[in-house]
């Protein structure tokens, strides 16, 4: 089994970092505080169960919840995830697919879904292997939560369909055998709430975001970068215009601008006034900014927010703190069935973060355009080609920028609006998070590319005669794209150049 130094306690809150720690293994700790909220919450449901109708642990599901549900507990949970299986197309990228079971892991820890233990200990164990379950990436609406991929999911812990182990595609028995894993032995309530959560909409979302706002803090930094070599007068970063324009994003967006081309000096040659691609930059990347700004909001909330039904409180405890003297004590407990698998939120910020992630393509694409442009370049030969017909330099590239705006554009209509009922009109309104979610997190990819093509331009500008620039900011960026990515001197394939250039972006230290 691997193992690794990198941690998460299950007590606190859980961050978007741990998130991308997720994708490799790591060690997802069980505490002391979170075993005593588990078993509490346990003994609860235990107790609820013997009194009264319980959604999915006595009762069918969905639009079936008027009919008994199976007697015997282990028949129970097959007859939760058996009908789930419905899923279809390719498999979830295993880094959504881990990231949205440490979502989940977290979610049934703190104590409120009356799973057992061995639940939360089997999956904190699996975080420590390089398992992953192999989960079709359609079929959820994100009503009820994410039913469909967590269903398979969940099936996979039990060892049944197909998982990831080690980058191999395997039969989950194998793959648990692989790893040193042991499968899951589940009741009714403890596989409806594995399943009944948003926890593949969050993950996504809180991955997509991440990427998104890389991305832009990239474009800020290549939109200085090719302010610099052509040399454009940096007047359209002036504070006091920024603060008389109103916006929180765009004053804080030139703020950095200016401190990234401190010691440029302007060549004099450019016109008065610059394209909108470059001086509308603080205007757009600070709009980019302000939403950005809430879909971390969001982010947070559903991060530290419980996503299942039914939940399982202490009597009389409005808030869900429970045993706020941590004396461990057990007394009355209720149980409230509700919505809190309602992906709602979470849709919307996606949808605003599809908005985001196609004008921030379109500026990436637009300044590309630009650069290869001889009749606005300042003189650069056509397409960056070092000789022009002899050799095409960022012919292809360009090429590709424009697929990939395309496909973004095509990609951004909202889903957060698109509900359909469903279900027998138990689901009558969803909210479709899963959908903008997923979506999202493609589109946040060909973002990275679309850096990753500017940047192989601006590296390759230099190349062709554009000068070197005189911030040195904007050189030690330049220099970090030079030594990974060579000159286009003669031509070949550029598509393991985006990509690289793309890693040095997203991933480079703030200057």
């Amino acid at each position: 089994m691997l193992t690794t130094a990198e941690s998460v306690p299950l007590t606190g809150p859980l961050d978007a970092a741990a998130l991308r720690r997720a994708a490799a293994p790591l060690t997802v700790v069980v505490d002391g505080p979170a075993r005593v909220r588990v078993e509490r919450g346990r003994r609860r449901f235990r107790a609820l169960r013997q009194g009264g109708p319980v959604y999915g642990a006595t009762t069918g599901f969905g639009a079936l919840v008027g009919f008994p549900g199976r007697a015997d507990e282990a028949d129970q949970c097959d007859n939760t995830l058996a009908h789930l299986g419905a899923g279809q197309g390719p498999d979830l990228p295993y880094d959504i697919t881990r990231a949205a079971l440490l979502v989940r892991t977290w979610s049934l820890a703190q104590g409120y879904s009356g799973v057992s233990a061995e639940v939360v200990d089997r999956l904190a164990a699996m975080f420590a292997t390089t398992f992953a379950p192999a989960v079709p990436r359609y079929g959820s609406v994100g009503a009820s939560g994410d039913l469909i991929p967590l269903a398979y999911a969940t099936q996979a812990l039990r060892g049944r369909g197909h998982a990831h182990l080690d980058g191999r595609r395997l039969p989950a028995a194998d793959a648990l055998t692989a790893a040193g894993l042991t499968p899951l032995a589940l009741d009714g309530r403890d596989a409806l709430a594995l399943v009944n959560g948003t926890s593949v909409t969050t993950a996504a979302l809180a991955l997509a975001r991440d990427t998104v706002r890389a991305a832009h803090r990239a474009l800020t930094d290549l939109t200085c970068l090719l302010a610099d070599l052509l040399g454009c007068d940096p007047g359209f970063l002036d504070a006091g215009l920024l603060r008389a324009y109103g916006h929180p994003g765009a004053a804080a967006v030139g703020t950095r601008m200016r401190h990234l081309l401190t010691g440029v000096v302007p060549a004099g040659t450019r016109p008065l006034q610059e394209p909108y691609s470059l001086r509308c930059a603080p205007q757009l990347l600070g709009a980019a900014e302000d939403a950005l700004a809430y879909v971390d909001g969001v982010v947070a909330a559903d991060l530290g927010g419980i996503s299942d039904n039914p939940l399982f409180f202490p009597d009389g405890d409005g808030d869900g703190d429970g045993d706020a003297d941590g004396d461990g004590a057990d007394g009355a407990a209720r149980v409230v069935h509700g919505g809190n698998f309602f992906g709602q939120p979470a849709a919307f910020a996606a949808d605003l973060l599809a908005s985001v992630t196609a004008q921030l393509g379109n500026l990436a694409e637009r300044q590309l355009d630009l650069l290869v442009d001889p009749a606005r370049n300042g003189g650069l030969p056509p397409m960056l080609a070092t000789v022009p017909g002899a050799q095409h330099g960022l012919q292809g590239v360009q090429l590709a920028t424009t697929a990939f705006v395309a496909e973004i554009r095509r990609n951004a209509a909202p889903a957060a609006m698109q509900s359909l009922p469903t279900n027998l009109h138990n689901q009558d309104v969803v909210p479709f998070g899963t959908q903008a979610a997923l979506r999202s997190y493609d589109m946040a990819e060909l973002l990275g590319l679309l850096c990753g093509s500017l940047g192989l331009g601006l590296r390759q500008a230099v190349h062709v005669g554009a000068r070197r620039p005189t911030a040195p900011r904007c050189g030690e960026l330049l220099d970090a794209l030079a030594k990974t990515v060579p000159p286009v001197d003669p031509d070949r394939p550029l598509d393991t150049d985006v990509r690289a250039a793309a890693r040095v972006l997203l991933t480079r230290e703030l200057p």
